[in-house]
C-alpha cells in the first residue's frame, strides 16, 4: 500500500523511540518500501506531560478511542502495557478491523490465544516481536525463517537486568545488592525490579516462546519459577572451578507428550554460547529439527532496541498488509492437542548444591546419609578448608535426580543442628 496510517497508544520511553525512528527515517523508509509510515495519532494519559513529537497533522489526544474510532487508522500500535486496558483496546482495535502491533508480553502470554482468535475472526493479525528479547528477530526466527521445523527445546537468557547482575558478580566481583545499584544506577533495572529479579518477567517471555514452538499456552501460572536473589560469589567461585557458569535460564523443552517449562537460576557450560552471553544482553538457543541448533543474541533491552522492533512490524504490516491474515503473519486460533504440562516435582536434573555447615567431624556423613535415604546419588563434594569450628560450604553435585527427591531431602537436612540455614539448590543443565 502506498501509506499505512498508524494509531499509537502509549507514548512513554518506546513510543517515543517508535516516534523517533519512524520520523528521522521517514524517507528512507518511504523510498525503500515504497509506503508513507505515518503517525496519525498519538494517545496517553499523560499526553500534555510529555515531549511534544513535533509531527506536522498528527493529532495528540487522552482518549483512545479516538484512534479506535478513526476509520482511516490501518494499525494500532499498543506500547501502555499491562493487561488493563491494554486488553480493551487491543481487542477495540480487532474488531475495528486494525491490524495490531505490541510489545506487551504479560498480554500476549496471559491472552494471547484468545486475542488470536479474535483477530482470525476479523482477517486481522497481531504483530509482537518486541514482547521477547526486543528488537532481536526471534519471533520471526520462529514464525518465518524456521517454519516447517520441529522444535524439541527452546532455552533463553530473556531479562536483561538479571543478566547484568550475574555478569556483574561474576566479572566484577560484585555482591548481588552492589551489582542491583549498579544496574538501577544504570537504568538497567527498575526502581521496583521484583518482576526482573524474581524470574516473572523471564515466565511470561518464555510463555509466548514455547506456544510459538511447541503450540501449547501455558498459564505463567503453571510455570516454575525461581528468583536470583539467593545466588551468592560462593556460588559463581564454585561454578567457576567446575567450569560452569550461572545464568537465568528460561527452559522449554518437550519430552513425549509433556512440556517441561521453568525459570530459574541454571549451571551451564562455560563453552556453550549461552555462557557466554554477557551484560544486558538476550539470548535465544532453539533445538530444531531438522535444522539442528539456532543461536540467537543481541540487546535486549533499551528504548531504540525495543522500539525497532515494534517499526519492523509495522514495515512487515505495510509490505504486506492486503495480504490474507493468518497466512503470513502467525496468528493461530488453534493450540496442539493431547499436550500436558510436566509438574516441577516429575522433572529429573542434576543438581548443585551448597549447604552452610559446622566444621567439625560427622557433618558430612549426616548430609550423606540423608542425600542415601532419598535415592540422591552423589557425583563430586566439595568443602573449603577452615577453622574448626567455623562456619564453611560444602558443594555437593547430584547425578540426575528428581525434584520432589532433593526437595524432601533438603527440607530434613535444613533442620539438622550442623547446618546453618537452607541449602543453596542450583540445576545444572545440559546443553
Amino acid at each position: 500500500m502506498d501509506r499505512l496510517n498508524i494509531g499509537l497508544v502509549g507514548y512513554g520511553v518506546v513510543g517515543q523511540g517508535v516516534v523517533k525512528a519512524l520520523k528521522n527515517r521517514r524517507k528512507f523508509l518511504r523510498e525503500k518500501y515504497e509506503t508513507d509510515f505515518f503517525v496519525k495519532t498519538i494517545c496517553d494519559r499523560s499526553i500534555s506531560k510529555k515531549p511534544n513529537p513535533s509531527l506536522d497533522q498528527t493529532l495528540l489526544t487522552s482518549d483512545y478511542n479516538v484512534i479506535l474510532k478513526d476509520s482511516d487508522i490501518h494499525v494500532v500500535v499498543e506500547l501502555i502495557g499491562g493487561l488493563s486496558p491494554a486488553k480493551e483496546i487491543v481487542l477495540g482495535a480487532l474488531r475495528a478491523k486494525k491490524h495490531v502491533v505490541t510489545a506487551n508480553k504479560a498480554l500476549i502470554a496471559e491472552c494471547g490465544l484468545e486475542l488470536f482468535k479474535e483477530a482470525d475472526a476479523n482477517g486481522r493479525s497481531i504483530l509482537f516481536e518486541s514482547s521477547v528479547g526486543a528488537g532481536i528477530p526471534i519471533i520471526r526466527t520462529i514464525t518465518e525463517g524456521m517454519a516447517g521445523n520441529k522444535f524439541n527445546g527452546v532455552y533463553g537468557i530473556i531479562n536483561g537486568t538479571c543478566n547484568y547482575i550475574l555478569t556483574a558478580m561474576s566479572k566484577n566481583k560484585l555482591t548481588f545488592s552492589q551489582a542491583l545499584k549498579e544496574a538501577q544506577e544504570k537504568g538497567y533495572a527498575e526502581s521496583n525490579p521484583t518482576l526482573d529479579i524474581s524470574g516473572m518477567d523471564s515466565a511470561y517471555k518464555l510463555a509466548i516462546l514455547v506456544f510459538l514452538t511447541m503450540g501449547k499456552f501455558v498459564n505463567v501460572k503453571d510455570i516454575y519459577v525461581e528468583g536470583i536473589n539467593h545466588i551468592s560469589h560462593d556460588d559463581i567461585e564454585f561454578a567457576e572451578s567446575l567450569n560452569l557458569t550461572i545464568r537465568l535460564l528460561a527452559i522449554g523443552k518437550k519430552i513425549g507428550n509433556q512440556l517441561d517449562v521453568r525459570v530459574h537460576p541454571t549451571m551451564i557450560p562455560k563453552d556453550h554460547g549461552l555462557a557466554t552471553v554477557n551484560g544486558v544482553d538476550n539470548a535465544i538457543f532453539l533445538d530444531s529439527d531438522p535444522l539442528g541448533d539456532v543461536f540467537i543474541e543481541g540487546q535486549g533491552a533499551g528504548q531504540m532496541t525495543a522500539a525497532m522492533g515494534v517499526v519492523a512490524d509495522l514495515i512487515n504490516l505495510g509490505i504486506r498488509v492486503d495480504a490474507p491474515a493468518c497466512i503470513w503473519a502467525f496468528n493461530p486460533a488453534d493450540e496442539v492437542a493431547n499436550i500436558s504440562l510436566r509438574k516441577i516435582d516429575e522433572v529429573e536434573t542434576r543438581f548443585y548444591i551448597r549447604f552452610m555447615v559446622i566444621d567439625k567431624p560427622g557433618v558430612l556423613a549426616a548430609i550423606t546419609t540423608v542425600l542415601g535415604q532419598h535415592n540422591i546419588s552423589i557425583s563430586s563434594v566439595t568443602q573449603k578448608q577452615e577453622d574448626k569450628g567455623s562456619t564453611v560450604p560444602v558443594v555437593i553435585l547430584t547425578h540426575q535426580v528428581n525434584e520432589r527427591q532433593v526437595k524432601e531431602a533438603l527440607d530434613k537436612i535444613t533442620d539438622l543442628a550442623v547446618v546453618r540455614g537452607r541449602p543453596v539448590a542450583i540445576r545444572m543443565e545440559k546443553l
